[in-house]
């Protein structure tokens, strides 16, 4: 199983980070895909090569600032978790945290190089506004 995380302090309060990066439908927003639609516990993403991924919704807990979801209905992934965390790290600052687990575990890699590049999204966003 490909392991891949990736991570940013953001300097911004953890729960103005949480309410952007903890909406579903609004991935697209700071990651680099193109659409999203959620409907109930399902999510559609479609990415800039027009390639649509189906995404089970695992865990969406406000408290903990945990979103977790799994790529499905798809032939060549076998096994997906991903999980974005927002940790306080002091009263105006916060750790984001992207981490996903794939079989096969190659294709962890391009979405860790993606996760790099909305955590930067993010950050230029959010740090010290």
């Amino acid at each position: 199983m490909g392991t891949v995380r990736r991570f940013g302090f953001i300097e911004c309060d953890a729960d103005t980070v949480w309410a952007f990066v903890g909406a579903p439908e609004r991935l697209h927003e700071w990651f680099p895909i193109t659409s999203c639609r959620v409907e109930g516990n399902k999510r559609w993403i479609v990415l800039a090569a027009g390639i649509t991924f189906e995404e089970d919704i695992v865990t969406l807990d406000h408290d903990l600032r945990r979103f977790q979801y799994k790529i499905v209905n798809n032939p060549l992934i076998t096994f997906h978790l991903g999980t974005v965390d927002v940790i306080p790290d002091g009263p105006n600052r916060c750790l984001l945290m992207y981490s996903t687990d794939m079989d096969p575990e190659v294709l962890a890699l391009p979405i860790g190089g993606a996760a790099g590049v909305g955590i930067a999204k993010v950050k230029e966003m959010f740090d010290r506004k």
